[in-house]
């Protein structure tokens, strides 16, 4: 009997301006778990691709900053023909542990969970990790609408550590997502949609000055983004004005436009 081959698990990057911690965070992914790194640069004005260069990363280039969810499009598109049967997002601002990364993935190899999140509200405090007290308040406030909205009972929405099972990205509409911070909540919306398991893993995280934290007023921007998006996927889901950015693709392979790249060897 032939031996189960193991999934490809390929790591991908969304990069903007991360050259002071790029190198940090990819010497501590396990290389016996990852079989490629992905790092796409969204227009950054430091030394975030000569590094990408040095680190030999797969690498893209945006001609211009697409926005934070311009950029998960890429990783996304480019991590599927890289032939990827896993594709785990690690930012590589150094602010979510990359050794966790097994257990991240865990769940998708054993076949429990289709989509895995790593939660830094299920073990220590992250207020106590450094935290924004009102990051946190509005954390836990808008979690609590999510799961009343999606019907879930997970810890948090917002984590940046995320696992995806290739079916899942062939099957949700990504490239209609906006290019903005909501994009990460417009997936989630989407495989609550299409019906994928979700699993969460605990995490620790970093708070620190070179790691990316959002201000007080781009978080309430989001926040309010958040809600609105909550109340378009009510409207859907109750047939009142249903939208096809949350149908999914019914068919294996999506034909998708990329976002204009140079790609660097």
């Amino acid at each position: 009997m032939s031996e189960k081959r193991r999934p490809k698990v390929v790591v991908i990057m969304p990069a903007y301006n991360a050259a002071k911690t790029l190198k940090m965070t990819y010497m501590e992914l396990p290389r016996d778990v990852v079989d490629v790194v992905l790092l796409v640069d969204d227009g950054s004005s430091d030394e975030t691709v000569e590094i990408a260069r040095q680190l030999n990363l797969e690498l893209f280039i945006h001609n211009r900053n697409y926005g934070y969810g311009g950029n998960q499009k890429t990783c996304y598109t480019e991590a599927l023909r890289a032939d990827a049967d896993i594709v785990v997002m690690v930012h590589p601002d150094y602010q979510y542990d990359p050794t966790f990364l097994p257990k991240i993935v865990e769940p998708i190899e054993r076949d429990e969970a289709d989509v895995v999140l790593g939660s830094r509200l299920m073990s220590i405090s992250p207020v106590k990790q450094g935290m924004p007290w009102w990051k946190f308040l509005g954390n836990r406030m808008l979690t609590k609408v999510e799961n009343l909205a999606f019907n879930l009972n997970l810890s948090e929405y917002h984590t940046g550590y995320r696992a995806f099972s290739r079916q899942v990205l062939e099957t949700i509409n990504f490239q209609m997502n906006s290019d903005k911070f909501i994009f990460d909540q417009e997936v989630i919306a989407q495989i609550v949609e299409a019906q994928f398991k979700i699993s969460e893993v605990a995490v620790p995280t970093r708070y620190f000055p070179e790691a990316s934290s959002a201000s007080l007023i781009d978080s309430s921007r989001y926040g309010l983004g958040i809600l609105w998006l909550v109340f378009r996927y009510l409207l859907h889901k109750t047939k009142l004005l249903p939208q096809r950015k949350f149908q999914s693709l019914r068919r294996r392979y999506m034909k998708i436009e990329k976002a204009p790249t140079n790609v660097s060897n």
